[in-house]
């Protein structure tokens, strides 16, 4: 069953310091959420509890590194030891890797395969198992049956669309996306739901943060100007996905495309996937 009130919900933000993580945190804070928000920024999640508490939730910070085992197996048990099951949580947390297949080196896959997919799939690991095993142990009522929770996974509109500028940012978003769809299936007997949501362009800070392995300086310099140009042209808040987000949550929805690229890369990978390899060879010029 879908989480339809959030009033007393206790709800973990992944990459909650800037962006769509904060966005989502505040947006449940103000739903009546308690919020957790970890970022590997300690300072900017706190910030984050700062805002959130204005707006009559409570909320606690922590720093995490997502890509870390080690860590996140820790933040979770702290979690539950200093709060309990969370009943929300949103793998948020997430890199950008721009350039050429044959260009992007072993250590920028490590990287962003940290953070994109091993940092969900922990996320999904640890909290998921929380959330099942709080189910388990609870008598089931036939009038009254367990609510086990929800995960949201951010995955990206580029999950649906393959892009020769961006591949190892499309493999990660792809892999999160199934990744998501199969827990989906494994979780629905737990009355656990799973969220991909897939965005097109935000205003966020992923390509001022972002990681461009092709040309020299100057020409990074160039596509990351490109980059911000046109997400600034977009002009799409992250308070928008932030939206989306806790409706998906209340109507327990599989996959969630936002704005139009995101509807529009998602129609197109279903009635004309051949349209997207063409569009997948457009380069990004310097």
């Amino acid at each position: 069953m879908p989480l339809a009130h959030f009033d007393g919900a206790l709800a973990v933000v992944t990459g909650a310091g800037n962006g769509i993580g904060r966005a989502i945190a505040l947006r449940l804070a103000e739903s009546g959420a308690s919020v957790v928000a970890a970022d590997i920024d300690l300072p900017a999640a706190e910030r984050t509890v700062t805002l959130a508490k204005t707006l009559g939730a409570g909320g606690t910070a922590y720093q995490v590194d997502v890509a870390d085992r080690a860590a996140m197996e820790t933040f979770a048990a702290e979690v539950k030891e200093a709060h309990r099951v969370p009943d929300i949580v949103v793998n948020n947390a997430g890199i950008a890797v721009a350039g050429s297949f044959l260009d992007t080196g072993v250590e920028d896959w490590e990287n962003i395969l940290g953070v994109n997919l091993w940092g969900v799939i922990h996320g999904c690991r640890l909290f998921g198992g929380q959330m099942r095993d709080r189910v388990n142990a609870l008598p089931n009522k036939p009038d009254k049956p367990n609510f086990g929770g929800h995960i949201v996974n951010i995955a990206s509109a580029a999950a649906f669309s393959p892009w020769r500028a961006m591949p190892a940012y499309c493999t990660t978003k792809a892999a999160v996306l199934m990744l998501s769809e199969c827990l989906r299936a494994e979780l629905a007997g737990s009355r656990i739901g799973v969220t991909a949501v897939c965005p097109g362009f935000v205003s966020t800070d992923l390509v001022d943060h972002g990681t461009f392995v092709e040309g020299d300086d100057a020409t990074t310099e160039r596509l990351r100007t490109r980059g911000q140009k046109a997400i600034k042209l977009r002009n799409y808040p992250p308070e928008k996905v932030a939206e989306r987000v806790v409706h998906a949550i209340i109507k327990n929805k599989p996959v969630v495309p936002v704005n139009f690229e995101g509807h529009l890369l998602h129609t197109l990978s279903r009635v004309s996937p051949a349209s997207l390899r063409l569009l997948a060879r457009i380069p990004a010029r310097g």
